[in-house]
């Protein structure tokens, strides 16, 4: 007897993926689910809205004159909610032409406004897992995404929801100790997206530790030169960079094990159904 045929996909995964890009949810609208995509819009784009209202829209007021362009900005974690970037871009832009006092509550916007880039990122490796599945499989709790989306939250706690613990444990000292020695050499300046830009955003991949160490040494004012600088905004920087590889290898651990049980399963139906 013949092996029955494979049930065709929910959905095209590049459409699902482009959907979400651009308006958080739209991917799984686009595969059947309308109340997992209503509650992933009101979430990504609720910590956008919110960190707009908190920072003003000065996000990129940041940027110097000289770096105001048309692409400079698309380095920076928002981009990962293009839909909500490309509004915040439309209404706020580079702000007025002078300088201008930022809200007291800057710095807690901009990391809602990064988080809400971040989140969506994973929303998008969520919706295509989702369009790969076959129409009639229900969504593992197993998630890859959601794997993903702790090991940003804290460096190495990704691989400690899988069972590696000592994996885990090593990414979590490494990274976290790489951030908090950039932040020593640098004298907390390193955590100044106002001064650093770029090498801000690099850290912001390294989620909570970076986050928390910006609220508690991230107002602290250059008031003398700090030799060692330069050399602590890189090892901070590369920190937080290396936890996107990081967040990859949990990624690819997941799949690789969501795929394995998947293929356990339909071979053991095959030999049911032939039997």
């Amino acid at each position: 007897m013949s092996s029955p045929s494979r049930t065709p996909q929910a959905g095209a995964p590049g459409a699902a993926v482009l959907l979400t890009w651009f308006v958080p949810g739209a991917g799984h609208l686009y595969l059947g689910r309308p109340l997992f995509a209503l509650v992933a819009f009101a979430v990504v784009e609720g910590l956008y809205l919110l960190g707009l209202d908190l920072s003003g829209g000065m996000g990129f007021e940041f940027l110097q004159e000289e770096l105001r362009g048309p692409f400079t900005p698309a380095l920076a974690p928002e981009t990962g909610n293009l839909g909500g970037f490309l509004w915040q871009m439309r209404e706020y832009g580079f702000g007025m032409p002078f300088p201008r006092a930022f809200p007291e509550t800057m710095g807690l916007g901009v990391a809602l406004t990064s988080a809400s880039g971040v989140l969506n990122a994973c929303l998008m490796v969520q919706a295509n897992l989702d369009a790969r599945r076959p129409r009639t499989e229900r969504p593992s709790l197993r998630s890859p995404a959601l794997a993903v989306l702790l090991a940003w939250l804290v460096p190495g706690l990704g691989h400690l929801v899988q069972g590696r613990r000592l994996r885990g444990a090593m990414v979590f000292l490494m990274l976290v100790g790489m951030l908090t020695l950039g932040t020593a050499l640098a004298h907390g300046a390193n955590l100044s997206r106002e001064m650093h830009f770029f090498y801000w955003g690099g850290q912001f991949m390294a989620g909570l530790p970076a986050m928390v160490l910006e609220g508690l040494h991230g107002d602290q004012r250059v008031q003398s030169f700090i030799p060692y600088a330069e050399a602590g905004l890189v090892i901070a920087s590369v920190g937080g960079m290396l936890n996107v590889m990081a967040m990859l290898d949990v990624f690819g651990y997941s799949e690789d094990r969501l795929a394995t049980s998947a293929s356990g399963t339909r071979a053991t139906a095959e030999m049911e159904v032939t039997a």
